[in-house]
């Protein structure tokens, strides 16, 4: 049995655009560190996706919606994500299941990841019942057109949300 002082810390991964973090991504950070020593929150650099929010304001989100968790890292991944979960020492990469059709396209995702990096698994968690049918998309539609969000985002990310889109909202 190996000591403290050899006690090597099980690190995940959890990669998104997080724009913006919702309560169900909030949920799975947490029950990942139910899981892991260290959860690594990847925020993904997209040149296919054009966020709401700047990266440095994802982050800022990320980072104030778990202030204090010292088991919580944040940063920004561009590239192949299974190559930077290897080199963080990530023993996973923990992915949001929400509906059957979100695993037919994360299963993919694994079987890949699995053929380029072996060493890395892939973690399917899904949020608790009550945020599982929302998605940031859903959540900056309803915020765009004057929609309450305000009990399924951070309180912090309401507020932006809502100097975000302002005159609607």
């Amino acid at each position: 049995m190996p000591t403290n002082a050899q006690h090597q810390p099980s690190i995940a991964v959890y990669p998104g655009t997080f724009d913006p973090i919702t309560m169900g991504h909030v949920d799975i950070i947490n029950r990942a560190l139910n899981l892991f020593d260290k959860v690594i929150v990847a925020v993904a650099v997209n040149s296919a996706k054009d966020p709401v929010f700047s990266l440095e304001e994802r982050i800022q989100m990320i980072e104030d919606s778990f202030v204090g968790q010292e088991r919580i890292q944040v940063s920004s991944v561009r590239g192949l994500l299974v190559d930077y979960a290897y080199r963080q020492n990530a023993k996973a990469i923990v992915r949001g299941i929400r509906a059957v059709s979100d695993f037919d396209y994360e299963f993919q995702l694994a079987l890949m990841n699995r053929k380029l990096q072996r060493e890395v698994e892939s973690v399917f968690l899904m949020p608790g019942f009550r945020w599982i049918y929302i998605s940031s998309s859903i959540i900056k539609d309803a915020a765009r057109n004057g929609g309450n969000v305000s009990d399924l985002v951070p309180p912090h990310v309401d507020r932006k949300l809502r100097e975000k889109f302002a005159p609607r909202y």
